[in-house]
């Protein structure tokens, strides 16, 4: 079954706690001539604006510089959909701020990067269709809103699979109509995952050192696993959906996406908020620390115990070598690491189909019409994809959508029986009774295979991947780079409780600190045979 994901809609503004900060500095030095950002990561990029070596306009200008020297030109790795027109004026004004002694917090100054299927205001929202690309939010959504409060500078919008891989049974993860094909910046034929695939590509050529990307099952880890990337799909409501298009209810969730586990906590901060208005965000409260920083230590997987779930593995035998090779990282770390088995492993994928079938024709609907979208129902989108079949579908068509539209209300008793066995499965009955069974801190597995070459007669080609359960039981998870198959990344997923973001993300930092696995990209056109 194909996984890839999204999230809700509306929008509120909730004001975001800024981390402890120093003093500001009063004067700000000019950079050298040329700012290299690339590999420069956002914790570091802000140490140089505290000590006054760098501004926020001058980050931001690099960074627009990088965008046009590789992402629209040289190895073309079109990550970018859109650029914000305003982000130069915004951080002008973000350096005024810090000029006159207020300092919002960590992310003050720092561009971020928003998957587009996110409202901001200035910028189409598209979920990637040509059909939406007069979308024009008239309000941010709630966690963009949150970014904007704590200083962030919304750089731009990435392109991402159409619909976020919700569209057809043969769709290209990376490609959509309004976008084009996103690359793989480690080799451009390969593909970057989906349906974050944009976020994933930018951040790992550093096109920006953090993102947002949004999850329903995979979107998130697989595109950071295969770019190389640390990517946290959270818990279903700790960060809102509001203002986001929408696949499921159930399971939809934005997260964070960067080089390394420092950024992406920062990142965390500001993402992670109560939102009443979303019908998952009222259980965060009570849920979410003052720094998700303060978790980050070298010694977190000391005295801890892990589960393996094998059956995940057997697809690829460098990767299961390299799965071998972090679990020694682990035990080296003082870890225990046991071998567990789901008894429920893959009977959640039919019921989970059935649920997203429902939820995303209730949800598509409500969002286009509170937007006031010119294409305003689910209907509207199949009749316009018919119409414009030429540019929409020239490699693949819209079966999912046709079977969504086909389906009732929330209140049908198919969906309802659906919806509770798959989170039964998935969850009460699968990691969470493995984790409770085993006395476990969190389960571990091979994120995904390495990165396939994008074919766009065939579609998709996967290989095994580990993220599944934890996606459909709603709960968190984490993937770090782990090791590479010629060249290629591959990450590592734990899995953990509902609400144990702190302890997964000491979990990755301490194993990254450990292993030292991340390497840059290099922008090979292709693997030699």
């Amino acid at each position: 079954m194909r996984r890839f994901a999204l999230c809700c809609a509306v929008t509120l503004l909730a004001a975001c706690k800024p981390a402890p900060v120093p003093a500001p500095v009063a004067h700000i030095a000019p950079a050298a001539a040329v700012l290299d950002v690339s590999e420069l990561s956002a914790t570091d990029a802000q140490k140089k604006m505290w000590a006054g070596e760098l501004s926020s306009h001058q980050l931001v200008q690099a960074y627009l510089d990088r965008i046009s020297r590789l992402d629209k030109s040289g190895p073309d790795l079109n990550a970018i959909i859109e650029l914000n027109p305003d982000a130069l004026k915004e951080a002008d004004a973000l350096d005024a701020e810090r000029k006159s002694g207020h300092v919002r917090g960590s992310l003050h100054g720092i561009p971020v990067l928003l998957k587009d299927n996110i409202d901001a205001v200035g910028m189409a929202n598209s979920a990637g269709s040509l059909a939406l690309a007069d979308n024009r939010p008239q309000h941010d959504a709630f966690l963009v809103a949150r970014l904007r409060e704590a200083g962030a500078v919304i750089l731009g919008k990435t392109n991402l699979s159409e619909w976020a891989n919700f569209r057809s049974t043969r769709s290209i993860s990376g490609w959509s109509s309004r976008g084009g094909q996103t690359h793989n910046p480690y080799v451009l034929d390969r593909n970057p995952c989906g349906s974050s695939a944009g976020t994933g590509t930018a951040i790992a050529a550093s096109l920006a050192s953090i993102g947002v990307g949004t999850e329903t099952d995979g979107s998130i880890i697989c595109p950071s696993s295969v770019a190389g990337l640390v990517g946290l799909k959270p818990t279903v409501g700790l960060i809102s959906r509001n203002g986001i298009i929408p696949i499921s209810v159930s399971q939809d969730t934005a997260g964070p996406m960067g080089r390394n586990v420092a950024d992406v906590a920062m990142l965390l901060n500001a993402l992670a908020g109560i939102d009443e208005g979303d019908p998952a965000g009222h259980a965060a409260a009570g849920n979410i620390p003052d720094d998700y920083a303060a978790f980050l230590k070298p010694d977190a997987l000391k005295g801890k115990r892990f589960g393996v779930m094998r059956q995940t593995m057997g697809f690829h035998p460098d990767v299961d070598a390299i799965i071998e090779k972090s679990i020694a990282a682990l035990k080296a770390a003082g870890a225990e690491v046991v071998d567990v088995k789901i008894d429920t492993y893959g009977k959640w994928d039919a019921p989970e189909l059935e649920v997203l079938l429902y939820e995303f024709k209730d949800g598509l609907n409500a969002y286009l019409k509170a937007a006031g979208a010119s294409t305003s129902s689910l209907e509207a989108l199949i009749a316009w994809d018919k119409a414009h079949a030429d540019k929409t579908m020239p490699l693949f068509g819209q079966e999912i959508f046709e079977q969504a539209q086909g389906k009732g209300a929330l209140t049908d008793a198919a969906y309802i029986k659906a919806r509770d066995d798959a989170r039964r499965l998935a969850g009460k009955e699968g990691l969470l009774t493995t984790l409770d069974k085993n006395n476990l801190d969190a389960v571990i597995a091979p994120s995904m295979s390495p990165a396939w070459p994008t074919d766009p007669v065939l579609g998709d080609h996967f290989v095994g991947a580990g993220y599944g359960i934890a996606a459909v039981a709603g709960t968190p998870s984490i993937t770090v780079p782990a090791g590479n198959v010629q060249g290629l990344p591959v990450g590592m997923v734990f899995m953990g409780r509902p609400w144990s973001e702190p302890e997964l993300l000491g979990f990755a930092y301490a194993f990254e600190q450990a292993t030292r696995a991340r390497k840059a990209p290099e922008f090979k056109p292709t693997l030699a045979p």
